[in-house]
């Protein structure tokens, strides 16, 4: 594997870059190492990116999809939750790892993955046009923010209206900008696990409060929904739901500059071909895993929420509301069974979940698209007051672009579609880039684990099979019969 040498740190044009700076984060030098921690509380200590990352995923999906999904098919497909968060991790992982080991970034291995079309991998335009879909999809996201805050506290006119909208819209986006300005990892760390603590404790609270009304439901409900089965009529229903839980492909590249801003590849270190720095990117790369363990659990913990509370408060209605109807209808129904105390809850819950997810592509994006500029010559990547000025200028413009789309288009559900054709299409090319990586730039004694070479194996079968449904599913293009 090619070592690195940080005494003559290229661009990405290919020109000798300057000097690293010591507050850099993506640049690996032999003074910033760093012993890993070998206890599982000191592990603990330095977790982080997996809650950025869960912020993120727990969203408008989670809310308002997966409460549909337990609404339709019952507790029946409560065990497919798990499943379903649980598959992705290992591509996740696997690229993370592969990352903490060459100090590089998802969009620059990519960039190795052939065939080239200009300065760039084809994956690498493949990113660029997946996330101008994806602009809709998170003004879809902004939109989904204000109606929640809308029905809180509707500021002019009523709750739902064109007015109380617009204004929410622009509250939401300058609440996004103004703390993440700066680009630091630091606030947006803060930020997320603050956003994840409240969304986990509402929406865990509420669906464990349950039972005490009546919508209760008890250990036979969940005995069904733990059955591994897929009663009739709900295939369909299944793999919608397999597909839009857990990790995504924009979210697993975004992971890995989480993992580098956290410090993982800096503490590691450069690749000068020791023992002692393989045992010590071993002890880095236990952390990452942890992390990512703990990232899964709060996806996991609050999509099972969120299902059990469409299986046991919607399904026996049979009422399958969607959109912003599942925030006004959920809102009253805890009204109605709990007292205002749990629909203030809810709406608090709600309005963490969407936010947190803003949060996270207004810090992610800017550092994606910075990076592809820096890929394409146009901004020095490697020089980090270039890198900062940039990541700050982008964390300024786009979430208003977004918002701008929320508004001209006012359709959530039209917005997401758009984004999930661009994110099907990218899943499949993050599979072929995570395989080729893992090939030439991961050293064999870091991929003998034949445990996680079988994970990665299964992971990759099941996202193809659900990149190739989910883009066919958007286009109307049914493979099951229900």
């Amino acid at each position: 594997m090619p070592k690195t040498t940080p005494s003559t740190p290229r661009t990405t044009s290919g020109a000798t870059a300057p000097p690293p700076h010591p507050d850099d984060p993506y640049a690996l030098r032999a003074e910033d190492v760093r012993e890993a921690p070998t206890t599982f509380g000191g592990r603990l200590r330095h977790l982080g990116p997996g809650f950025v990352l869960s912020a993120a995923v727990v969203g408008s999906g989670e809310l308002i999809v997966t409460t549909s999904l337990g609404a339709r098919a019952g507790f029946a497909l409560l065990w497919l939750v798990i499943v379903s968060t649980a598959v992705k991790v290992w591509v996740q992982m696997e690229l993370a790892r592969w990352t903490i080991l060459n100090g590089r970034t998802a969009l620059e291995g990519y960039r190795d993955i052939g065939p080239r079309i200009g300065r760039m991998g084809w994956i690498n335009w493949l990113w660029i046009g997946m996330d101008f879909a994806k602009m809709f999809q998170r003004g879809g996201i902004i939109g989904g923010t204000a109606a929640a805050c809308s029905v809180l506290w509707p500021i002019t006119g009523e709750a739902l209206s064109f007015r109380s909208l617009a204004v929410w819209t622009v509250l939401v986006t300058a609440a996004a900008v103004i703390p993440l300005r700066t680009g630091r990892y630091g606030v947006v760390e803060w930020i997320c696990v603050t956003c994840v603590v409240v969304f986990t404790v509402a929406t865990v609270g509420l669906a464990l409060g349950l039972p005490a009304t009546e919508f209760g439901y008890d250990a036979s409900d969940l005995g069904d929904g733990l059955s591994f089965l897929i009663p009739a009529g709900t295939a369909g229903i299944a793999l919608a739901m397999f597909g839009i839980t857990g990790v995504g492909a924009d979210e697993m590249t975004t992971y890995t500059y989480w993992c580098i801003e956290k410090g993982y590849a800096r503490w590691t270190g450069p690749d000068d071909g020791t023992e002692e720095r393989a045992r010590r990117a071993e002890g880095w790369l236990k952390v990452m895993r942890l992390d990512v363990a703990a990232g899964w659990l709060v996806c996991t913990l609050c999509t099972l929420a969120f299902y059990v509370i469409g299986a046991a408060v919607l399904h026996p209605q049979k009422l399958v509301p969607e959109g912003n109807a599942m925030i006004t209808t959920l809102s009253r129904v805890y009204t109605d069974t709990m007292g205002p105390w749990a629909e203030y809850l809810f709406l608090a819950g709600a309005v963490a979940v969407l936010f947190s997810t803003l949060i996270g592509s207004t810090a992610s994006v800017p550092r994606l698209w910075t990076n592809t500029l820096g890929l394409l010559g146009v901004v020095d990547w490697r020089d980090v007051r270039v890198r900062r000025r940039t990541v700050q200028l982008l964390t300024c413009c786009l979430p208003p672009v977004w918002a701008a789309c929320f508004l001209y288009v006012q359709s959530p559900v039209l917005m997401v579609q758009i984004g999930g054709i661009g994110g099907g299409v990218f899943l499949l090319a993050v599979v072929i880039a995570v395989w080729r990586l893992r090939a030439t730039g991961v050293e064999r004694r870091f991929r003998a684990n034949a445990w996680l070479t079988v994970a990665l194996a299964l992971s990759s079968a099941a996202i193809v099979f659900l990149g190739v449904y989910g883009v066919l599913d958007v286009l109307g293009i049914g493979l099951t019969a229900d």
